[in-house]
């Protein structure tokens, strides 16, 4: 599986050029940062959370990890948790469980990104399978989802 035909669909009918960057199955961003020999910072993650009985994508540089706390209160939510796979699998039917594009719009679900990827001028991520990633322009991807900014994350130790 590639790049899923969903988010290529979108991309194409919204005239964005991206690049499509193919690398060994692997299963985190880390792994992805270090396969394709770019700065973790640089590579967004898609964590799925259920706030309040609804589901979110919080994306995040590869080298953060979320802040339950100020996720909760960036989400205006009295409840957070990680979201199952079994609460999300049937939202992302052409993805790979754990390889989701970061464009909640596509799937009716909010997008809140952390203010430090705000840095970069590309956002590489997850495109829906696990051997490749897509790249393309920040500021094309924050047209496109139009998502909440705030700061939630803290670096990993």
């Amino acid at each position: 599986m590639s790049v899923s035909e969903k988010l290529a669909h979108f991309l194409e009918e919204q005239h964005v050029p991206y690049v499509t960057i193919p690398h060994p199955r692997v299963f985190t961003a880390q792994e992805i940062a270090a396969s394709i020999h770019v700065p973790g910072q640089e590579v967004a993650k898609t964590v799925i959370v259920r706030g309040d009985e609804k589901l979110f994508m919080a994306v995040l540089p590869a080298t953060r990890r979320i802040d339950a706390g100020l996720l909760r209160k960036a989400l205006g939510v009295q409840h957070l948790r990680l979201a199952t796979e079994a609460e999300f699998v049937d939202v992302f039917p052409e993805c790979e469980v754990g390889a989701m594009p970061p464009f909640g719009n596509l799937y009716r679900i909010p997008v809140v990104v952390d203010e430090s990827l705000k840095k970069d001028r590309e956002i590489v991520f997850n495109a829906g399978s696990h051997t490749e990633t897509v790249k393309l322009a920040f500021d094309e991807f924050v047209e496109l989802v139009k998502p909440l900014f705030a700061s939630f994350t803290e670096r990993k130790v």
